[in-house]
C-alpha cells in the first residue's frame, strides 16, 4: 500500500494518530506527511530498524524522527547496503533450489522501493512455488525455511543512537519476538535503556492481554514510555486491520502525549 493510501485509510477509520515505520527506509515519510496535511489524523514520521540479537529478533522503532536528518540517512544507506548483499545471496539460494527469481522481478514487486522478503514472497507465489504468504515464510523464506538467509544487522546501540540523533524516540517493538521472557527480558530491556532506549511497544495486534500487562509493568520499572500499533503490513499480513489488529486491538490515545514529550526531551538534548 502506498504511503498516501495508508494515510487515507487511517483517516477514513478515524484514527487519532498514525505512524509510518517502514523497515530500513524513510522513503515514504514525505508522501505520507503531505497526505495527512489538513486531515484530523496525526501523522508520526518513523522507521523500524533491525538490530543484532542472539536467539531472536530485535526490532527498534523510531517515532517522531526527522526523516531528512543526515545521521539517519547515513545509517540507512549502510543498512541497505547490507540488505542488497543479503538479497543477492537469497537470489542465488533460490536458484540452487530450483525456484529462480530475478532481481528485476523483486524490484518490480517492490514498486521500485526497498526490496524485502515480502517482495520475494510475492514473486514466489506468482510463479507457483507457494500458495500463500504463510507457506512462503513457513517453508521457504522464514527462519528454518529452506532458503532462509541471514541478513547482517547493526548493533542495538547503533540503531538507538541513529534514531536519537534524528530526534526520534527509540522504542522496543514487539518484545515477544526477542524470544526472552521474565528475568531475561527484564535484563535485555535494562541494557537497552542504558543505551538510550526510550520506550516499549505495550500494545500490538499479536499480544494477549497478559502480554500488554507484562510489558506495561516492564516499561514502568525501567522508566520508559509506552507505544502501540497494529503492525499493519497490508497484503503481507492480510488478517491484520489498520488500527484494529485482528479486531480487538485498542491503543489508548493517552499514550500519545508522553511519546510527544519524550521526543521533545530528546530533541532538546541535541
Amino acid at each position: 500500500m502506498s504511503p498516501t493510501a495508508l494515510v487515507e485509510l487511517g483517516a477514513g477509520i478515524d484514527l487519532t494518530a498514525l505512524a509510518l515505520t517502514d523497515h530500513d527506509t524513510v522513503a515514504g515519510v514525505a508522501d505520507a506527511a503531505r497526505a495527512a496535511a489538513g486531515k484530523r489524523v496525526r501523522f508520526i514520521p518513523g522507521v523500524e530498524l533491525s538490530a543484532r540479537a542472539d536467539g531472536g529478533t530485535l526490532h527498534i522503532c523510531g517515532l517522531f524522527i526527522d526523516a531528512g536528518h543526515p545521521a539517519i540517512a547515513a545509517f540507512l544507506e549502510d543498512v541497505n547496503r547490507l540488505r542488497v548483499a543479503r538479497n543477492a545471496r537469497l537470489i542465488a539460494r533460490l536458484a540452487e533450489l530450483g525456484m529462480p527469481v530475478s532481481r528485476e522481478e523483486v524490484v518490480e514487486a517492490s514498486g521500485g522501493e526497498i526490496v524485502g522478503r515480502p517482495h520475494f514472497a510475492a514473486v514466489l507465489i506468482r510463479k507457483g512455488y507457494a500458495a500463500s504468504m504463510s507457506e512462503v515464510f513457513g517453508k521457504i523464506l522464514g527462519r528454518g525455511g529452506v532458503a532462509h538467509v541471514f541478513k547482517e544487522r547493526r548493533e542495538p546501540a547503533e540503531c538507538i543512537a541513529a534514531i536519537r540523533a534524528a530526534g526520534g524516540v527509540p522504542i522496543l517493538a514487539h518484545p515477544d519476538q526477542t524470544n526472552r521472557k521474565g528475568a531475561a527480558l527484564d535484563d535485555l530491556v535494562g541494557e537497552l535503556a542504558r543505551l538510550g532506549l526510550a520506550g516499549i511497544e505495550t500494545h500490538c495486534a499479536s499480544y494477549t492481554s497478559q502480554m500488554t500487562q507484562d510489558y506495561t509493568r516492564l516499561a514502568k520499572r525501567h522508566g520508559l514510555v509506552r507505544s502501540g500499533g497494529s503492525d499493519f503490513h497490508g497484503a503481507a499480513k492480510p488478517d491484520i486491520r489498520l488500527g484494529r489488529g485482528f479486531g480487538s486491538l485498542r491503543v489508548p490515545d493517552s499514550l500519545l502525549a508522553p511519546l510527544e514529550e519524550a521526543a521533545a526531551r530528546i530533541r532538546a538534548e541535541g
